[in-house]
């Protein structure tokens, strides 16, 4: 007996040191609507056992993988999700399509803060990432302990929202990727003057393929809402904005049309008081893949301590 267990001592393999997995994960949760089940994938990067979770949510008509950079950046210090709102991406499309909008998708995101089992969250939220993620901070006992608000405000003003919708919804099948990229190039001006590979990323996550060629990856029925109702005024939401009272960061690209610059500044002296940065030569929205506005994200989110709530 001794004998044999020396062998097995011997030729028993060595420990391997657990390590954080710091790569992409693909993940779903299920939720409700008002019309039945359905689901919403995210993506996941960073040590999926670190209780510091940091939450990107996405614009109109964008998904989770905008957030690439970004959640390789943050991964070290936190589990980063990266959810696609239901109707885009990977998550299931609705059957009635009047139930987009705001109230389930902060019933969604509940949902999912549920699902990874913590009881603070740290979130980014880029244009309607950002409405979400001010709805869930101005609630009471929110789990939102730390806001960026990416090009977004109380205010969303009409003009920006009569230039979104002409393509929301409307955008034709296209027979190639670089079609494709075209046309992701041009209706995303605003982004900024993003490098050749960053316009390929967003456009490998922005289509699917189709008969014929590629479609965006989105319902287009979400687009119903700009064609329906006439917008002849901004929306204003300073109610919520003052309920907030987690520390926050307002971004503004200096030529955004969405988030005015009075807006902007008068966002640093009610409510939270948040932090303003603006970036040179970006509209709406700036992507968050310049390593400089990645550096002043994270400089926010991680001061006071190593992504301390």
């Amino acid at each position: 007996m001794r004998l044999f267990e020396r062998l097995r001592q011997l030729f028993k393999a060595p420990p391997v040191p657990e390590r954080p997995h710091l790569g992409v994960r693909e993940r779903s949760v299920q939720c409700v609507g008002p019309h039945g089940l359905h689901r919403m994938a995210y993506t996941e990067w960073g040590d999926s056992d670190n209780p510091r979770v940091l939450i990107c949510a996405h614009g109109l008509t964008r998904n989770g993988r905008d957030f690439d950079d970004l959640a390789r950046a943050m991964a070290d210090e936190y589990r980063v999700i990266c959810p696609d709102v239901v109707g885009r991406g990977r998550s299931d499309w609705l059957g009635v399509k009047g139930d987009y909008g705001f109230p389930l998708y902060v019933s969604d995101m509940i949902t999912l803060i549920a699902r990874l089992n913590v009881k603070t969250v740290h979130w980014v939220g880029t244009s309607m990432g950002g409405i979400i993620g001010m709805l869930i901070a101005s609630m009471p006992h929110s789990p939102i302990t730390r806001l960026v608000l990416n090009d977004v405000g109380p205010v969303i003003t009409a003009v920006s929202l009569r230039r979104i919708g002409p393509y929301v919804g409307t955008a034709p099948v296209f027979p190639s990727m670089e079609a494709a990229e075209a046309y992701i190039r041009e209706v995303s001006a605003p982004f900024g003057p993003l490098t050749n590979a960053q316009w390929r990323h967003l456009t490998q996550y922005s289509v699917r393929p189709v008969e014929g060629g590629f479609a965006m990856m989105y319902d287009p029925g979400i687009g119903d809402a700009f064609r329906q109702i006439p917008i002849v005024m901004d929306v204003e939401m300073w109610d919520t904005y003052d309920r907030v009272r987690c520390p926050t960061l307002a971004l503004r690209g200096a030529e955004s049309d969405l988030l005015e610059r009075d807006v902007h500044v008068a966002m640093s002296s009610r409510g939270p008081a948040a932090r303003i940065v603006e970036f040179d030569g970006i509209g709406h929205a700036p992507m968050l893949m310049d390593p400089g506005q990645i550096r002043v994200v994270r400089d926010f989110l991680l001061e006071g301590g190593r992504a301390a709530s």
